[in-house]
């Protein structure tokens, strides 16, 4: 069974950002390694080999869900779920898959969108 690939114009026409439209008009990645840094930003790899620099400090805001991740202790437990997601556990003893409220993600889509391309040895490693 194939897909039908869609078009940027499709996609904006369902309301998506120009951004977003162009990723899902030129396929869906998919995430298999996370490596956290110690200026809370996070190097994405994909499956094609494309490496991505994620800038995670805007969500480690206090009073948000975040907020326990502002710790680098915590937030270098970050991991890939089942889903493709970008995730962390709140209590590290506790298996998210089931108690599903211990777990706290990031989309995998706009964590591409959101990222920008990484090159080890430049301004941005």
């Amino acid at each position: 069974m194939s897909v039908e690939k869609k078009s940027v114009e499709f996609y904006l026409s369902k309301g998506l950002s120009l951004p977003l439209a162009e990723y899902f008009a030129n396929g869906r990645k998919k995430l298999v390694c996370v490596e956290p840094l110690i200026d809370f930003s996070l190097i994405l790899t994909y499956d094609d080999g494309e490496k991505r620099l994620l800038d995670c400090k805007p969500y480690l805001q206090p009073k948000t869900v975040f907020e326990p991740f502002a710790v680098y202790e915590n937030f270098k437990r970050v991991y890939i779920d089942d889903f493709n997601a970008i995730c962390w556990d709140i209590n590290p003893d506790i298996d998210s898959n089931t108690v599903w409220n211990n777990k706290v993600d990031l989309c995998p889509d706009s964590c591409y969108v959101d990222s920008v391309p990484f090159v080890r040895g430049t301004t941005n490693a």
